[in-house]
């Protein structure tokens, strides 16, 4: 039988359809990329705003009407969540919890054994382990993401994730290695370190995030180690420099900041300053050579008025981050910050991330344009629609190659010119 997988939300959510599709892949069924080809299709679900769930339900509806024969089965954070939301949505013949994705071979084989539907939603756990058959690909990627850490402790007043995703577990040491062996044995090169809480890997051992990533850097067929989205609070001085010893590992943080505003972050419940975050990036830009730092900032949260925004926008050109994912505040069911007063009007919102947007424009542009007459290390991605190359230096400056290079190798790429948010080169 034909799966076709759907997958919204994170990096972590991507990493679990390839554990999926292997799954899948060993039980004898056929992963197609042709839904109007499919038997089953996997609907992997994010929850982080009310807006992902408007988006599974419609996920799960469109192709349930489409091919009303197929078997749909509707997994992730969504039903771990809100098991009642997911129960009620009757078009998803099976319905799993991210902590039953391992359950997916057999929730097929009861449901076609006895044609009715099947729900394992079964909730988190204080102190369960991080169970994980592992992946050994990454289908139609040059690079792979590896799961090393699961769960958040941090309980910010906006977010959900600690429901979705239980409390802070992580792999071992030895099933890193096997993992990161099985895909350097299929050609990978570069590892992604992925986590829910990534900076909190190894909390509650003597263990860190520095030795899974000296883990991985073992493997000689590696050559690019590069970390997934961090938490300030977790990155300590002596983190920063056993992580600054792997000379495998990219120059390239991507450490989430939420608000500049001090007021802010406490209603936020993070667990830091302003002060402490920028003392952060200064450490990692003097250990870490041609470093980059991107971050993600929510605006209008509930109380931040104009002078609160003008201080975080303040901030971040202080900062200077080569690049921003900025994004209004919305609101989620189930959270702290949902029960605020003080609620931020859509269209203050909607120009405060015009006005933010413009700024980290400006700052990426005096990135790009500084890395003119530069020659940098490219892994080769893909080829673009125009002939031309795509793929990414160590510290994830995208560049675009006019020169004929092969896709999976790394070539010295000469800059000499940029256009929308590449670099172009030869």
């Amino acid at each position: 039988m034909n799966v076709f997988f759907h997958t919204l939300g994170c990096k972590v959510n991507q990493y679990e359809t390839q554990e999926m599709r292997e799954q899948l892949k060993q039980n004898g069924y056929i992963i197609t990329e042709d839904e109007n080809n499919a038997d089953i299709f996997v609907i992997n679900s994010c929850t982080v705003t009310s807006e992902s769930d408007r988006k599974t339900r419609q996920c799960v509806r469109h192709y349930k009407k489409k091919h009303p024969e197929s078997t749909v089965v509707l997994t992730g954070c969504m039903p771990q969540s809100f098991p009642e939301m997911a129960e009620e949505l009757t078009e998803a013949d099976i319905v799993l919890g991210n902590k039953n994705n391992k359950l997916l071979v057999s929730s097929l084989n009861e449901y076609f054994s006895a044609p009715c539907r099947v729900l394992h939603l079964e909730q988190h756990q204080s102190g369960e382990s991080l169970v994980s058959s592992g992946i050994s690909d990454f289908e139609e990627r040059t690079r792979a993401t590896l799961k090393i850490e699961d769960g958040c402790d941090r309980f910010c007043s906006y977010c959900i994730i600690p429901k979705a995703r239980g409390r802070v577990r992580w792999k071992s040491i030895e099933d890193i290695k096997q993992e990161v062996s099985a895909l350097a044995q299929n050609g990978f090169r570069e590892i992604v370190l992925v986590g829910i809480n990534l900076s909190a890997y190894g909390k509650g051992s003597e263990l860190n995030l520095a030795d899974a990533v000296f883990a991985v850097s073992e493997n000689e067929k590696i050559e690019r180690i590069r970390l997934g989205s961090l938490e300030p609070d977790h990155i300590t001085d002596e983190l920063i420099e056993k992580l600054a010893e792997c000379k495998k590992l990219c120059p390239q943080f991507h450490i989430s900041l939420q608000s500049g505003c001090d007021k802010i972050l406490k209603k936020m419940n993070r667990h830091y300053t302003s002060n402490e975050y920028f003392n952060l990036c200064e450490k990692l830009r003097k250990e870490f050579k041609d470093c980059t730092l991107t971050t993600d900032i929510m605006v209008g949260f509930p109380h931040e008025n104009d002078e609160d925004f003008e201080i975080t926008k303040v901030f971040a050109q202080k900062v200077g981050f080569e690049k921003i994912h900025i994004f209004p505040y919305s609101r989620r069911s189930g959270t702290v910050a949902d029960r605020m007063d003080g609620q931020i009007q859509k269209n203050v919102k909607a120009q405060r991330v015009h006005e933010l947007s413009t700024v980290a424009e400006r700052i990426r542009n005096d990135f790009l344009n500084a890395q003119i007459g530069k020659t940098l290390s490219v892994l080769i991605e893909t080829r673009q629609n125009d002939g031309m190359y795509l793929g990414y230096t160590p510290n994830y400056t995208p560049v675009k190659v006019n020169s004929e290079v092969k896709i999976g190798e790394i070539a010295n790429v000469e800059i000499y010119s940029t256009e929308d948010d590449f670099c172009i080169g030869r």
